[in-house]
């Protein structure tokens, strides 16, 4: 009954879609004024100079608004952005500025490295199919750092994507000044003449409060951005096509291990070299072929340590490798369905993105030779198990935009190449917007999986049937004041989406929150109280866990945000529910130019010991600072923390354990394309086992080091020379080393 009153709600959502398309394509967006472009009169050096003829015949836009803090207030510094192109490139160009320009915080750093919007920038969105929600963003800090992204008012902001072009800054005695260059190959746009776009030139601006200056109003109670964008008119006869970029590589990397056991001497393995090529082609303006053989998808830095003691479900690490990354907000859906660091260790893959008849697609093959863990999920808790099962995996999605609605169908396929097992995943996402405050999402998902025959490796591997479902829909509503939302979901227990991120299967969740925002004059510039509240049950409808949360939220002076919140929820562990009540807080500041970024955000109070299911208290502690000694030096310091106390046999409070992660990282940047960078992170957990049901170690700790030189012409075109040594706590208290590595990489990108 459950999925059949789903699907009618489903079906019934999208009906209303495509029956209102009529009312939808008259809102595709809310623009701003209008822009005129026209080609440039003479040559553009990019140099920071903006004195070329080129540039004689090109616009001022010199009419910007504050729309942080202020609403659409005249910005406090004056702002001039000008735009122009040829038969190549699209160029822009840029004055800020600044009545102390020694308060510019702008520290060289490595590529798409803002300091997490802390440090001074400005750029222009770009979105070249004028479809309103959906755009490039490309900016550049005082420092000539280059950062790009990809902007979609319905699944938020991707930062991982990078393009080739071009940038070069000067600071001068009033400010400082910007070009770009970026060439037409690097955007998507539809064959036509002339053309229709949409830009939004930005500013950041972080001094005593974090401002931000753009070229278009964004009123407030909106919830999109892109759909303000400045209308850009005026460009013709741009080229359609033809781009070709081969990016061979090769590496070398040597790994040393113990001869025996934990301790014993390293034995250094032969070197091992490694050739490859990444191949892209854009045979038209609005398409792009990637190819790859032997792809090189290793990391030059270890992913963020995250503190996983204690925890019920697997941890979350963002993707960072580069041939997912194409149309990477196609694979952003509201069930997360496409989790491409499924595939560990691919041999080949390709893929096509483009779009066709107002249809964007995107879809890839990859060859995947398997290795690492796969997560196995369940209603309470997941599990891991080795993923020694070769496969070829399939995923494609597409999406059609209705005004600044859309909707979507995705389908991912996994296939056992040495077994008869198989993941096949088919379904539906929409997202309705009739006005600017009210959205309305969802998705529904069909699985059908069998499991391979390997119940050495895990239980659930019989080879045996799954067939089951998910689906999810959401309502959000923003105003200038209020803002609410909703949500239902329904999981089923045999749904597997085995390219995503799916570690909760077989329940059904409810929740809903609502908050009212406060824009006060002093110390904090807005303020927002709220109450949310989520419900869990299993299939059964027996609890799984709720909770309740209020709290205020504030942005505050010296670019701050600080959040404070009462949590009281009940989880059901084995037979019995548990209730915690806790406080929580969150606090970020950047005060100045030596003293980027300092946080801090935990909870403290009642707490669950998850592996034994009782009771306690405890606390989480997340301390981080970010310090720029020189414009060239910077240091990253980190420590988390979090611990459990229960009660013994006696009744008496003691520690069940502590876990740590601290983090020193030290990056010394000579140029905007040349670093060095030191890493050096302890992971640790210190256990009462006399307090466990069970057999576990009192100690468990590792060390990891690394340092990396790193010379980038282009993101593609780099050189990489690294050392990483990690080691182990051995039952003596020491840590052994377990591995030593040695690895250069030279890549260059041949553009035709």
């Amino acid at each position: 009954m459950t999925i059949t009153f789903t699907r009618r709600v489903a079906a019934a959502v999208l009906l209303l879609v495509f029956t209102q398309a009529h009312t939808l394509l008259a809102q595709t967006r809310l623009a701003g004024e209008t822009l005129h472009i026209s080609r440039a009169t003479g040559s553009i050096k990019i140099d920071g100079e903006l004195s070329d003829e080129g540039w004689k015949g090109a616009v001022p836009v010199t009419t910007w608004y504050e729309a942080n803090p202020g609403d659409n207030t005249p910005p406090k510094v004056r702002n001039v952005g000008r735009i122009a192109y040829d038969d190549r490139f699209l160029y822009a160009a840029f004055e800020f500025d600044d009545p102390n320009p020694r308060a510019i915080r702008a520290p060289y750093s490595d590529r798409d490295d803002a300091g997490g919007g802390f440090y001074d920038f400005g750029g222009i969105f770009v979105d070249a199919g004028n479809s309103g929600r959906t755009a490039t963003l490309f900016a550049v800090t005082p420092r000539n750092i280059q950062q790009d992204s990809v902007i979609d008012d319905a699944s938020g902001e991707a930062i991982s994507p990078d393009f080739f072009w071009e940038s070069a800054t000067k600071i001068a005695a009033r400010g400082w000044t910007l070009e770009m260059r970026i060439p037409f190959t690097s955007l998507r746009y539809q064959n036509g003449d002339p053309q229709t776009w949409a830009i939004l030139m930005y500013r950041n601006y972080p001094r005593d409060s974090h401002y931000q200056f753009f070229s278009a109003k964004l009123p407030r109670g909106y919830n999109c951005l892109i759909c303000h964008a400045n209308t850009l008119e005026g460009l013709q006869r741009l080229p359609a096509g033809g781009h070709l970029v081969a990016a061979p590589y090769v590496s070398s990397t040597s790994s040393s291990a113990p001869t025996a056991a934990l301790g014993s001497p390293l034995a250094s393995g032969p070197m091992r070299q490694h050739v490859g090529l990444d191949v892209k082609v854009t045979p038209n303006s609005d398409t792009a072929v990637d190819l790859t053989i032997k792809p090189d998808f290793s990391q030059v830095e270890s992913d963020v340590a995250q503190i996983s003691a204690n925890e019920r479900f697997a941890l979350f690490v963002p993707e960072k490798r580069s041939f997912f990354l194409e149309g990477v907000d196609l694979f952003q859906t509201p069930i997360q369905a496409v989790y491409t660091r499924t595939v560990t260790a691919p041999t080949w893959g390709g893929r096509i993105t483009g779009k066709e008849a107002g249809v964007r697609y995107t879809a890839l093959v990859v060859e995947d030779e398997g290795g690492g863990s796969v997560v196995l999920p369940g209603a309470r808790g997941s599990s891991f198990a080795s993923q020694d099962v070769a496969s070829t995996v399939f995923v494609a999605r597409a999406k059609r935009d209705i005004g600044r609605s859309f909707v979507g169908v995705l389908v991912t396929d996994r296939e056992g190449r040495e077994s008869a097992s198989y993941n096949r995943v088919l379904g539906p996402d929409f997202q309705w917007r009739p006005n600017g405050t009210e959205a309305i999402t969802g998705q529904w998902l069909v699985s059908d999986t069998r499991t391979p025959n390997r119940p050495d490796l895990t239980h659930e591997w019989t080879g045996q049937s799954l067939t089951s479902h998910a689906g999810q829909v959401q309502w959000s509503h923003a105003t200038t004041r209020l803002d609410s939302s909703a949500m239902f979901k329904d999981v089923g227990d045999g749904f597997r989406a085995e390219a995503g991120f799916v570690p909760q299967v077989g329940y059904r969740e409810a929740s809903a929150g609502a908050g009212w925002t406060f824009r006060p004059t002093g110390f904090a510039s807005k303020l927002r109280t709220f109450v949310d509240v989520d419900r869990q049950v299993d299939r059964a409808g027996e609890l799984i866990g709720r909770d309740v949360q209020t709290g205020v939220a504030m942005n505050t002076r010296w670019n701050g945000f600080m959040l404070f919140r009462y949590v009281d929820d009940d989880i059901q562990i084995g037979n019995r529910s548990i209730g915690r009540r806790q406080l929580g807080y969150s606090a970020q500041f950047s005060p100045s130019r030596l003293l980027s970024t300092v946080a801090v955000s935990g909870t403290t109070g009642q707490e669950i010991d998850f592996a034994n299911g009782r009771p306690g208290t405890g606390a989480t502690v997340n301390v981080s600072a970010m310090i720029n000694p020189t414009n060239h030096l910077n240091v990253m310091l980190t420590q988390d923390q979090s611990w459990v106390n229960v009660d013994d046999a006696a009744g008496e409070s003691r520690q069940l354990f502590i876990a740590r992660v601290s983090r020193l990282r030290g990056t010394y940047t000579f140029t905007s394309r040349m670093f060095v960078r030191g890493t050096v992170q302890y992971v640790s957990t210190d256990r009462d086992p006399g307090l466990y049901a069970f057999s576990t170690l009192a100690k468990s700790g590792t060390v990891a080091g690394q340092v990396l030189l790193s010379y980038k012409l282009n993101w593609q075109s780099v050189m990489f020379i690294g050392y990483g040594d990690d080691r182990m706590l051995s039952s003596q208290n020491r840590f052994e080393k377990v591995d030593r590595q040695f690895f250069v990489k030279l890549s260059y990108a041949l553009q035709r």
